[in-house]
């Protein structure tokens, strides 16, 4: 009895001792790394844009070490849960079914459109071949839409998709095709927009509560003192959708 008294007590030391150090250790933030303005590689290699700074600025705030690791999108919330990092920032949209797997903090994105984008602006977007990243909501809303879909690893993919003519269109967020739109001299044109999924937030495993407890009380700050929206506009733009 002594023996089994002492072994709970020293497991209850060690179970303390990794509870602090699990506190106390760096927070990896994982993105894709792939998905500008969202997340992308600079010239430096390192991942920067709006999520970058939205994150750097929220461990900030919530007295957290944090680096950064990417992860292909495809098997981005299969590593978290796997513990190959402890959130996914990538402009990943709140939806049930994701929330079956993974936990989200608050939206730290207001939800926004969608775009068909094509080389011409009468292609058939209703029954034609339509290119979507993997493992998207705009994945499954052609799934559903009746088109014929095509899936790419990454967002580039499907751009290239379009262009090369594999695809009549591809579909994805606008605040990631616009500035596609614009950049490309008219050999790519918006067809339509439609409204799918709710706002973006921060992936955390179902074990990691306080963690996202602390994040959500980041992001809350963020939006109270108006940060957060001074953010999303000098990411995408001043008419992007703010809180």
């Amino acid at each position: 009895m002594k023996k089994i008294l002492m072994l709970s007590a020293a497991l209850a030391v060690s179970a303390g001792m990794a509870l602090a150090a699990s506190h106390s250790s760096t927070v990896r933030m994982g993105t894709e790394g792939a998905y500008p303005p969202y997340n992308f590689i600079n010239d430096s290699g390192e991942v920067d844009g709006f999520e970058r700074e939205l994150g750097d600025e929220l461990c900030k705030r919530a007295e957290l070490t944090c680096e950064w690791v990417t992860n292909e999108w495809d098997s981005i919330i299969p590593n978290l849960v796997s513990g190959n990092y402890d959130t996914i920032i990538a402009g990943m949209s709140i939806t049930d079914e994701r929330d079956e797997v993974i936990d989200f903090t608050q939206e730290y994105i207001p939800p926004s459109p969608s775009y068909y984008v094509a080389t011409s602006a009468d292609a058939d977007i209703k029954g034609g071949v339509i290119a979507a990243q993997t493992n998207t909501i705009q994945s499954a809303f052609v799934a559903d839409s009746g088109a014929t879909l095509v899936e790419f690893a990454t967002p580039d993919e499907t751009i290239a998709a379009v262009k090369n003519g594999e695809a009549d269109a591809v579909l994805a967020d606008g605040d990631f095709l616009k500035p596609i739109v614009d950049e490309s001299n008219g050999e790519l044109v918006i067809v339509s927009e439609v409204s799918i999924g709710g706002g973006v937030g921060m992936g955390i495993r179902e074990s990691d509560s306080e963690l996202k407890a602390k994040f959500d009380e980041a992001i809350a700050s963020m939006k109270a003192d108006g940060t957060l929206n001074a953010l999303i506009k000098k990411w995408f733009g001043d008419d992007a959708a703010t809180f």
